[in-house]
């Protein structure tokens, strides 16, 4: 149960941080970056791995089973 926790909140953490410098990157759109260009620009940021990441960990903390004794 701890080491549940522990994975939600370090997920929580990681895809919060992610998430937040994704959408602070939404302010090159209005200076001429397309929708395509933004994606293409965040799909190389490490931010987006690290959301990626902590949606991960938050999913199989969630829906994976804990082996009870």
């Amino acid at each position: 149960m701890t080491a549940r926790l522990m994975m939600w909140c370090t997920g929580c953490g990681l895809a919060a941080g992610g998430g937040i410098c994704l959408i602070a990157y939404l302010n090159y759109i209005p200076a001429g970056l397309s929708f395509l260009g933004y994606f293409m620009f965040v799909s190389r940021r490490m931010e987006t791995i690290i959301f990626a990441i902590g949606l991960l960990l938050m999913a199989a903390s969630i829906c994976f089973p804990e082996k009870y004794r």
